[in-house]
């Protein structure tokens, strides 16, 4: 069952969406958010993904490292349907998504993407990258000379049409991502939460803030 929000972690009026995301300096074209707890809610999460639609951010992925929501992916959409329905009311066609899974897509005269993701899609993936670039050298379709990083990123799936992460939010005590992508967000900026469990906008938003704040110098 869900837990009962705790005062003052009610949404914003409708209005504030596309504004607060307008008064930002920079925002992130992908955001992963990343669960390290051992029970993920499903209504949290479902939130988080809304609120990440609502201000314009166009890539979403979900992970935990148990693969719960991506086994759970049915459940997990149903409830991202209701909280637009009840965050959004009226407005809610206007914040489309599309459902991007490797099993099914579902797509709704997108706005934003979402994907689903668990640790098979991260180590698991750059091995199996690895595997398909040998056997194309073994077919003589590639040298070893070719492979370079737009080579392995090609042949990574899990994020096949997706940007790498800009922002990551991580939820929970453990200091890891516990592999969420970890090819992927080698540039990333990594912000941690103590836990997506009734977690308010005011969070949300100030992890937005604190991200556009934040001045990239990319190893300079």
């Amino acid at each position: 069952a869900r837990r009962r929000r705790r005062p003052g972690a009610a949404a914003p009026g409708r209005q504030r969406w596309r504004s607060d995301g307008r008064a930002l300096r920079k925002l992130p074209v992908h955001m992963g958010l990343v669960v390290t707890e051992e029970e993920p809610s499903y209504a949290d999460m479902a939130s988080l993904v809304v609120w990440c639609m609502a201000v314009g951010i166009s890539y979403v992925s979900v992970y935990d490292h148990n693969g719960i929501f991506k086994r759970n992916n049915s459940r997990l959409m149903d409830e991202i349907l209701k909280q637009q329905q009840e965050l959004l009311g009226l407005d809610c066609s206007k914040y489309a998504m599309e459902f991007a899974n490797q099993d099914q897509d579902q797509v709704l005269n997108c706005q934003s993407t979402l994907k689903v993701l668990s640790p098979e899609d991260g180590k698991a993936d750059i091995v199996k990258a690895a595997q398909d670039f040998c056997q194309l050298v073994a077919q003589q379709q590639r040298t070893h000379t070719d492979l370079d990083v737009n080579v392995l990123d090609n042949l990574l799936s899990s994020t096949n049409g997706f940007p790498d992460p800009d922002l990551v939010l991580k939820f929970g005590p453990v200091d890891s991502t516990l592999g969420f992508l970890p090819w992927h967000i080698r540039l990333t900026e990594i912000i941690s939460l103590p836990s997506h469990l009734n977690i308010s906008y005011e969070d949300f938003f100030s992890a937005l803030h604190h991200y556009a704040a934040c001045e990239q110098r990319w190893g300079k």
